[in-house]
């Protein structure tokens, strides 16, 4: 039944949210950084879902971060957050913990990430906390599979760099 189109039901949209929410929040952040923007987003979003038809893809959850996706890039054209982005102190992608070590790690690893390109950090995030394919992540960011698997190459070159000090203290 895959790309039937009905219409959507508030408990469809319960059950998006409850199943996918943590997910578009934590690629919202990847991409914006900043946690009332990705708020907004995830309003839109919804609002987006609660408005129209919601198509029955093959993969939810690869839907609906396409949508975060798309709506975040939106934002960022429409703010110029691009241009304030390298001087906007990064808020937490992680959820911090009360483990001094594993604060620590957590804090190094969010520095690490907030060093990456954009377009590097969001296939990362994609890729390692959301278990993403290759496939969905190009269609989550719109680009295709050779550039999608690239930039998580580099991606992860930069941050096996940049973590390398964290890992000779252990």
């Amino acid at each position: 039944m895959g790309g039937a189109k009905r219409g959507i039901t508030s408990r469809d949209l319960e059950r998006i949210h409850d199943e996918h929410a943590v997910a578009m929040f934590r690629h919202g952040m990847a991409l914006l950084r900043n946690e009332a923007s990705v708020r907004d987003v995830m309003q839109d979003v919804f609002l987006k879902l609660a408005a129209g038809r919601f198509p029955d893809p093959d993969n939810e959850r690869a839907y609906v971060l396409r949508m975060v996706h798309h709506a975040a890039i939106d934002r960022m054209r429409r703010n110029k957050v691009r241009q304030d982005h390298a001087s906007a102190a990064p808020e937490e992608i992680f959820v911090k913990s009360a483990d001094p070590d594993r604060e620590a790690f957590r804090q190094r690893l969010e520095e690490a990430l907030g060093q990456l390109p954009p377009e590097q950090r969001e296939v990362v995030v994609l890729k390692l906390w959301e278990e993403r394919t290759f496939d969905e992540i190009s269609r989550i960011c719109g680009i295709p599979l050779n550039t999608a698997a690239s930039r998580y190459r580099y991606a992860l070159d930069k941050l096996r760099g940049l973590l390398r000090p964290t890992y000779e203290e252990l």
